[in-house]
């Protein structure tokens, strides 16, 4: 699914002359939270439930640059379900369709009192089930 789309503005950008690391973080920062929303998990769980998500690991890799001006869009999907997580893979695409980062993302459905790890919710893992694609982690 389509989980963000942005564009590179020259404050993004390093000394290089690319868009910074810390950008395309952020980028699929948002895009999880885009993609756990798509499974039905709401902000207000926040407050409600005291439910959240804890990243506990990411695996970026990148294969083109994005310079100022570049237009940009991320697609995510589920590659595994755990009793307590879910693993995701994050693909930034420019406008021309070429894979540009990909970030693995491990997250944890946390108790945002206690500060732990607690089992996904049924309907988040339904949906997790019906989007899961093993073959989008390469």
């Amino acid at each position: 699914m389509r989980t963000h789309s942005g564009v590179v503005y020259p404050a993004n950008c390093d000394a290089m002359g690319h868009m910074n690391v810390q950008y395309y973080v952020a980028a699929f920062d948002q895009a999880m939270w885009h993609l756990v929303h798509g499974l039905g998990y709401q902000a207000a769980w926040q407050t409600e439930r005291e439910h959240g998500w804890a990243d506990v690991q990411h695996f970026v890799s990148f294969s083109k640059e994005l310079k100022v001006g570049s237009l940009f869009y991320v697609e995510s999907g589920v590659v595994a379900i755990g009793e307590k997580s879910l693993t995701s893979v994050h693909k930034m695409f420019n406008m021309d369709g070429e894979l540009c980062a990909r970030d693995e993302i491990k997250s944890v459905y946390f108790d945002l009192r206690q500060r732990r790890g607690i089992p996904l919710p049924q309907t988040l893992r339904d949906k997790a089930e019906q989007l899961m694609n093993p073959e989008s982690a390469t």
